[in-house]
């Protein structure tokens, strides 16, 4: 079996210098230097306190799954055009049609994608149509809730960063109201107060708000074609004609409403065909 290549996701690190860029440049119209922006006092308690509350509403293996998935955005893995997974899914079901189930079991080290050749794998192993049926769709629900777990976590300590920073404004203005007798350093110090408002705000609007849905993105596409290959590991499984196959596969490439209409016609003018 080929394995999926992975390359650097053009579009994520588009994304990141965008923002980058704007937010320079935003500082640099106010004229105020940036060093000013830099404030280590907030810094650590908008990252800290970011930090400890998702590991107390995290469970631990979920924040590690949700770790390694951000990490994992900055990589892309080139995924099988879905035509060309549909006429490879076609091409065993002249195969099947002709010589049976068992007879691609020599191409199974040839099949693009590592969920279709467990799919074929169990097709050729199961002898329940609807026990083939939910041992896939398991597997597609299983990485499913693997995906938004990994998400939600994210989205939680998203959803704390913002108030921790105003836990930390309102720790830089007390520090302020020490010094109160200065007007000048009060002027100054409710300035960098704000800063952790700022951070908690570029952490969660920026950060992890965007990659949750971007895991969600890349998780909705993978499952498409998941959803695919299933529905013709189904197929092979039924022995069904090569061309109600690609009709069938076809409908997976279109919109939903068209997924639902039915093939009937189809199917009964070539029950009896030829592959």
């Amino acid at each position: 079996m080929s394995g999926l290549r992975s390359r650097i996701d053009i579009g994520m690190l588009a994304g990141i210098v965008i923002c980058a860029v704007a937010l320079t440049a935003g500082i640099a119209v106010t004229g105020v230097s940036a060093s000013y922006f830099f404030q280590p006092t907030g810094l650590l308690i908008v990252l800290g306190g970011t930090l400890g509350v998702t590991i107390v509403t995290s469970p631990a293996p979920a924040l590690l799954r949700s770790l390694r998935q951000m990490l994992q955005l900055f990589l892309t893995e080139s995924l099988p055009d879905p035509q060309t997974l549909v006429e490879e899914i076609v091409g065993y079901a002249k195969i099947v049609r002709i010589k049976g189930l068992l007879a691609i079991e020599p191409y199974i080290d040839q099949v693009s994608h590592s969920f279709l050749r467990d799919a074929l794998l169990l097709a050729m192993d199961t002898k329940e149509r609807a026990e083939l049926q939910s041992d896939l769709e398991n597997k597609i629900r299983h990485a499913e809730r693997q995906s938004e777990a990994a998400a939600r976590v994210l989205d939680v300590a998203g959803g704390f960063a913002p108030t921790i920073g105003v836990m930390g404004t309102v720790v830089g203005l007390i520090d302020v109201l020490r010094h109160f007798s200065s007007l000048a350093a009060v002027a100054g110090g409710v300035g960098a107060a704000f800063t952790s408002t700022i951070y908690g705000l570029a952490l969660a609007n920026l950060v992890l708000l965007p990659a949750a849905q971007r895991i969600r993105a890349r998780a909705a596409e993978t499952f498409d074609l998941q959803e695919l290959m299933t529905e013709g590991a189904l197929c092979l499984f039924d022995g069904m004609h090569s061309l109600l196959v690609r009709h069938r596969l076809h409908s997976f490439l279109t919109s939903a409403p068209a997924r639902e209409r039915s093939a009937a016609p189809l199917e009964s003018a070539l029950e009896t065909g030829p592959v």
